[in-house]
């Protein structure tokens, strides 16, 4: 048993009562992340061989890959944010849904009132923010992973192209990808109905829904393939968990503990509640970083950059003055929310379906430009015979909790089998009314950018074809004819046969922003083909925003492919 002081003149109660006030983010200090003591001494004593900023995918993705080819290296990961999650917030116990934006959400930006005003007449307002916590947005995320195909990858170089295909595979067992189909795969119709008595089963509904999308989703103009949803969520192999969404804070902690046992003498410290402001440097070397707790000497060691897509550009554009274009171009995702239902008998005849069943799959299109612009639908497909009771066991399972179908919707329902289609679209990366540039208003290095989005033609022919190849999937490969369509708010609406209009179904939020940084060979890159800064010659980033083209694939697993790659070239520099 654990003492109950970190002093030994102070135990138990003994000669006094001892600390009454204890924290969880003062137990998280004095367990995993640095103390003062310790912060103290990574300053002005260790000599660390990567720093790296954020403590989401691409700093697990680059830090396990980079102890696996050099055990001694001696790690130091920079954490904004306080302890907030433990894990994936969908694993935890129903209330904690309501943890998903508001509050668990910052905007390091300024938002031009071109686009929060809507000058412009699109619909877009806002962009998603950061998740200033430990672990990041890797504890509020859908944890969809596609991987894109080589002609999704248009306008990337060749070379970035190959090293992501490479490390696919690792890339997803690091995130236990699983496709939706594998989940219950395992089990016959016995096992099925013991599991389904205690969760829902990826069964039935899934072999229904794929092999409806397998006969004829590429009819649908636009659409040009499907397959079962791959999900960042088997666990079976570390806990015996068989639906369990992945997120980084377990596994970094789980790493400083692997290396503090190493014989070998490498080490993973953390260091929370760090906002670093900028990047000391001298002639594109840096040499330090400014944080709210200090200086951070950082002798010889390399910087990783992995502190998501915008917070880079900022910390580059205020630290490098001769880095070029960083924040230029920008693209990310825009969104149609559509939640509809089908007629249960249309599209199971036979009675197969048990009484809570899920299923989800992932449908690709491109709009009129082709490959230029792309979108795809996350599609999840939902039979609960009984909503309220299954509540809590429904939102732990469900493929998609950011986009899922609500309690009046499901009520509303019985004898219908509801879909729910996040559909993500691609924003123009070549239009140069979008950018992320300097905030002279703005006296706070961390915070001193200003983002405008401006939605052009091109963005509204793909929002235009994705939303029809939407309905075209609905309407003529899911259904017979008989789909109804969910109007108004989720839980105060009603289900309609016509389609929901414009402003009802697009969402006025960009998600998974892109391209700020991007990587290539050509002059106009800010980064080069090694994941280097250009302007710097010790500072490598990873994440979105390397992105030449956003593509519409949900990009975390190709980010964590890409920073282990980077790990694999910095093992052998």
């Amino acid at each position: 048993m654990a003492t109950a002081s970190s002093s030994d003149k102070l135990q138990y109660g003994f000669p006094t009562p001892g600390p009454q006030d204890p924290t969880g983010q003062r137990v998280m200090d004095h367990v995993f992340f640095l103390s003062n003591a310790g912060w103290k001494a990574a300053r002005e004593e260790t000599k660390y061989d990567y720093v790296i900023i954020g403590s989401g995918f691409c700093a697990l993705g680059f830090a396990e890959r980079m102890l696996k080819n050099k055990p001694a290296s001696q790690i130091l990961i920079v954490e904004r944010g306080p302890f907030f999650l433990p894990e994936h917030f969908q694993n935890l116990p129903l209330p904690y849904k309501n943890t998903l934006g508001g509050l668990s959400e910052t905007f390091p930006w300024t938002l031009s009132a071109t686009t929060a005003e809507g000058l412009d007449g699109g619909y877009i307002r806002w962009q998603h923010g950061m998740v200033p916590f430990f672990g990041g947005r890797s504890t509020l995320w859908s944890a969809w992973c596609p991987r894109p195909n080589a002609k999704e990858m248009d306008g990337w170089p060749a070379e970035t192209i190959r090293a992501a295909q490479e490390n696919f595979a690792t890339a997803e067992a690091l995130l236990r990808v699983k496709p939706a189909d594998q989940i219950d795969h395992d089990k016959d119709a016995s096992q099925r109905r013991l599991v389904a008595s205690k969760r829902p089963v990826y069964g039935a509904l899934q072999e229904c829904v794929q092999t409806l999308l397998k006969q004829g989703a590429t009819s649908v103009p636009g659409i040009y393939r499907s397959e079962p949803a791959p999900l960042a969520c088997s666990g079976e192999h570390v806990d015996g968990i068989d639906f369990q969404k992945f997120s980084t804070p377990g596994e970094l902690l789980m790493l400083t503990g692997q290396q503090a046992a190493n014989p070998h003498g490498g080490r993973v410290d953390i260091a929370s509640e760090v906002v670093v402001e900028r990047i000391v440097q001298q002639d594109g070397t840096a040499t330090a970083l400014q944080t709210s707790r200090g200086v951070l000497a950082l002798g010889k060691a390399k910087l990783i950059l992995a502190m998501g897509t915008l917070p880079p550009a900022t910390l580059v554009r205020n630290s490098f003055p001769k880095a070029a274009n960083a924040g230029e171009r920008f693209s990310a995702h825009f969104i149609t929310s559509i939640v509809a239902r089908v007629p249960k008998e249309d599209i199971d005849p036979d009675g197969k379906f048990g009484d809570l069943e899920l299923g989800a799959c992932y449908v690709a299109g491109t709009g009129p430009q082709g490959y230029s612009q792309q979108y795809h639908i996350q599609l999840s497909a939902l039979w609960d015979k009984h909503p309220v009771k299954n509540a809590g066991t429904a939102l732990r399972y469900m493929p998609d909790v950011v986009a899922t179908a609500s309690m009046a919707q499901l009520r509303s329902s019985e004898g219908y089998v509801v879909f729910v289609c996040a559909v993500l679209g691609e924003l123009d990366y070549r239009n140069d009314k979008n950018w992320f540039r300097h905030n002279e208003q703005d006296a706070d290095p961390t915070t001193n950018s200003l983002l405008q989005v401006v939605e052009n033609k091109s963005d509204e022919e793909t929002w235009n074809a994705m939303d029809e190849g939407t309905f075209g999937i609905l309407e003529k490969v899911l259904s017979k004819g008989r789909v109804e369509y969910w109007h108004g708010e989720p839980d105060k609406g009603e289900w309609k046969a016509e389609r929901p209009a414009p402003d009802e179904r697009r969402v006025p939020a960009l998600v998974h922003e892109s391209s700020s940084l991007h990587i290539g060979r050509d002059e106009s890159a800010p980064v080069d083909l090694d994941y280097r800064l250009k302007a710097a010659s010790n500072v490598y980033v990873t994440g979105g925003g390397l992105w030449p083209q956003g593509g519409s694939w949900n990009p975390t697993m190709t980010m964590v492919a890409l920073a282990q790659d980077l790990a694999d070239k910095l093992s052998r520099s």
